[in-house]
């Protein structure tokens, strides 16, 4: 799927889930047992919107591992030396990053960094907005450099905003884990399937050859104002007063 797909689909995982998962008890790191669940009073109106934008960022997470895809690009030569070292340790494209191991790990220590180490949390939510932000198209078309310094501009603007809205981060792990795990179940929806139980090599792929193919006129032309469309009306649907 193109990378537009991955964060739209990212954001309405979040939209669609997030409350339920919330109201869940030991989501977080208390150890105390709360029925009404500790996350609950966490997720206001702020924090649904940055979740959705670093859900959807996170959707990209996986697409780290191709140095020549567009996201490479997003912060410059940070990001494309990211990406190359996330393809050589991940053994290339659709490899360990479009795996179950791989969003389980990345939810994981994502929570972890929210929970302990303030500074890497922030990098982590500056990197997955830059992300998102560069999937759905923010950048100037054939060039490299202005695009990246658009980017940092809009995505040091929107993290801004987060901590002008005092936004929390409780909820962290849980967006990065979906937002991978639904990367990996919208490839495994196109013709070339994904490697979902790595270190086994098995691809995960639709039967009769009916998979999606990557960029052509059902995803741009149909598919994604469908996603558009039920983005909004998530987005209405949560933050719409009663």
């Amino acid at each position: 799927m193109m990378g537009h797909t991955h964060a739209m689909t990212g954001a309405i995982a979040w939209l669609g889930l997030a409350p339920a998962f919330a109201a869940l008890p030991l989501l977080t790191e208390s150890s105390r047992f709360i029925e009404t669940g500790i996350m609950a009073g966490a997720l206001g109106p702020a924090e649904l919107v940055a979740g959705a934008v670093v859900c959807a960022g996170a959707a990209m997470l996986p697409d780290l591992d191709h140095p020549s895809a567009t996201i490479a690009q997003t912060f410059g030569p940070v990001t494309w030396m990211l990406s190359k070292g996330v393809s050589w340790i991940s053994g290339g494209h659709r490899g360990a990053t479009h795996s179950l191991v791989f969003a389980v790990a990345m939810g994981l220590g994502a929570h972890w960094l929210a929970n302990t180490y303030p500074i890497g949390r922030d990098i982590m939510v500056v990197l997955l907005i830059g992300l998102a932000l560069r999937a759905i198209g923010v950048g100037i078309p054939g060039n490299k450099a202005g695009s990246a310094m658009i980017n940092v501009g809009l995505t040091a603007g929107l993290y801004a905003v987060f901590l002008s809205l005092s936004v929390g981060y409780a909820w962290l792990g849980l967006a990065v884990g979906i937002g991978c795990l639904i990367h990996v179940v919208g490839d495994c929806m196109t013709e070339r399937g994904c490697p979902v139980l790595w270190p086994l090599g098995a691809k995960f792929v639709l039967p009769w050859k009916i998979g999606i193919k990557t960029g052509k006129k059902f995803e741009q032309k149909i598919l994604a104002p469908i996603l558009s469309v039920a983005i909004i009306g998530l987005l209405y649907w949560r933050l719409a007063p009663v």
